[in-house]
């Protein structure tokens, strides 16, 4: 890899370096099965993913009816459930580890930033062997505020402490993060997207990791 710039790279979690969405999806039908519930399949959970669990809970209890009066114990029973196995069933995808080690090999400063809550997302990255590539990850919960706002995306560059390069992200929270953040996006087209990609504001889309390091060294310097 000819590096032409040299800076830091945050990655968005869940739909962008991980599929995560299996984890999500057992967890959801066990909080479901707790209340009676009837559970949702895996497309359906795939399609409320984005602005994290409490988001995720509310929409799946629209999904099935569920009074609101119940949203508080049923986000507290989703945590539960999920913070105990969040990494059963999720998995990296295909060329994810290759290309951080072509990044991290040259010299880039990588972050993750996701709306998952800090616990679960450093328990993934841990569990798939990820947490060694990354000097920085910002949670959920670790700003008053979670994406689109742009401060966790901005706040994960600043303890980077490198000139921002590149957010990488498969959404439109995503999308919209990067825009307000005036960061320059790179779109995963493989994650979980529900917007045509040639609508979502871009610097570039690829659907295979492999291609990412030479995305990356095309660009030109900030």
């Amino acid at each position: 890899m000819d590096v032409h710039m040299t800076g830091a790279i945050v990655f968005d979690l869940d739909g962008t370096l991980v599929d995560s969405a299996p984890d999500l999806h057992a967890a959801v039908n066990r909080m479901l099965a707790e209340h009676g519930a009837l559970p949702l399949s895996l497309e359906t959970i795939i399609g409320f993913i984005g602005n994290g669990i409490p988001t995720l809970v509310r929409r799946v209890m629209t999904a099935r009816g569920l009074p609101s009066s119940q949203e508080a114990q049923m986000i507290q029973r989703m945590l539960a459930h999920y913070n105990a196995q969040p990494a059963d069933l999720s998995r990296p995808y295909d060329g994810v580890v290759n290309a951080l080690t072509t990044l991290k090999q040259a010299e880039y400063a990588l972050g993750v930033c996701t709306n998952k809550t800090l616990t679960p997302a450093i328990r993934i990255l841990d569990a798939l062997d990820l947490s060694r590539f990354f000097d920085v990850v910002i949670g959920g919960d670790s700003l008053p505020v979670t994406k689109p706002d742009p401060a966790p995306l901005l706040a994960a560059f600043a303890e980077l402490g490198a000139d921002p390069a590149l957010y990488v992200g498969d959404s439109e929270v995503d999308a919209e993060t990067a825009r307000r953040a005036g960061i320059r996006f790179g779109l995963f087209a493989g994650g979980y997207r529900k917007t045509p990609v040639e609508a979502l504001p871009s610097t570039f889309v690829f659907d295979d990791f492999a291609s990412l390091p030479a995305q990356v060294d095309a660009l030109s310097p900030a």
